[in-house]
C-alpha cells in the first residue's frame, strides 16, 4: 500500500496489521511490548508519511503499541503542549512506548526541563523513571545547575529497593554521573559496589555490563582510547 498525505488512520492500522509477526510479538511479550511489527519495517513507514502531526495524534488515540510507535516517529515534538505530554507519559503502557515518548519527543520539547521536575518528584514511580531519563540527558550535556552530589545521596538512599524501571533510570544515572564527570567518579563507583545493582545481569559477548561500575570503566577506557 502506498500512503500519501491524506492517509487515514484506517489505512495505517491495515498496513500495521500486515505486518504483524506472530514470532516477533512473542518475543516482545517477553519484555511487556504487545506488538508484533519489525521496527525496521515501522520506521520505514514512518519514513514515507513524514511529518504528520494530525494523524500522529489520532494514531496515539488508538492506544495500539504499533500505532503509538509509529505515531512518536512522525509527530512534532514542540507541537505538544506540556499538559499533552504529561498525560501521554502516563498512558504509555508499554516501555517501549514510554521510550520512545521521553527519547523521541519530551527531549525535543520546550517543556522538557518543567516535566522534568514535575515527573522526578512523582509518586508514580514510572512516571518518576521519566524525570530520571531528562536528569540524565542532563548530566551528560547540560549538568549546569544540576545538584550531582544531592543525586548520588538518592541515588544511594533509594536504587537498591527501586521498582525496576525506576532503579534502571537510577542506574543509568549514576553510570552517567561517573562516566562524565570524573570529581564525582570514584563515588559512583563506590555506590554501584555497594549496591550491586545489577551486577549479575546477563550480558551478551561484547556488549557492556549495565552494572555501573563495570559501565562507568569501559566509557572511561574508551574515552581515554580516543584521546
Amino acid at each position: 500500500m502506498t500512503a500519501t498525505i491524506g492517509t487515514t488512520v484506517e489505512q495505517v492500522m491495515a498496513e500495521l496489521a500486515g505486518l504483524e509477526e506472530p514470532r516477533m510479538r512473542e518475543v516482545n511479550e517477553r519484555h511487556g511490548d504487545d506488538h508484533g511489527v519489525n521496527l525496521t519495517k515501522l520506521r520505514a513507514v514512518a519514513k514515507r508519511l513524514k511529518t504528520q502531526q494530525d494523524l500522529a495524534r489520532d494514531l496515539w488515540k488508538t492506544d495500539d503499541t504499533a500505532a503509538r510507535l509509529l505515531a512518536l516517529l512522525i509527530c512534532r515534538p514542540k507541537a505538544f503542549e506540556r499538559a499533552e505530554l504529561d498525560a501521554m507519559l502516563r498512558e504509555s503502557r508499554t516501555p517501549k512506548v514510554h521510550d520512545w515518548l521521553v527519547n523521541y519527543v519530551v527531549k525535543k520539547s520546550p517543556h522538557a526541563e518543567e516535566l522534568r521536575l514535575a515527573w522526578f518528584a512523582d509518586p508514580d514511580p514510572v512516571v518518576a523513571s521519566a524525570g530520571w531519563a531528562l536528569t540524565t540527558e542532563r548530566v551528560a550535556k547540560k549538568p549546569d545547575g544540576l545538584d550531582l552530589p544531592g543525586l548520588l545521596d538518592v541515588i544511594e538512599a533509594q536504587m537498591k529497593d527501586a521498582p525496576e524501571r525506576l532503579q534502571w533510570a537510577m542506574n543509568h544515572c549514576l553510570a552517567q554521573i561517573g562516566i562524565e564527570h570524573p570529581e564525582h567518579r570514584a563515588r559512583a563507583i563506590d555506590i554501584g559496589e555497594r549496591l550491586e545493582v545489577l551486577k549479575d545481569y546477563p550480558t551478551p559477548p561484547n556488549c557492556t555490563s549495565p552494572f555501573a561500575p563495570a559501565w562507568i570503566g569501559e566509557m572511561v577506557r574508551r574515552q581515554q582510547a580516543k584521546q
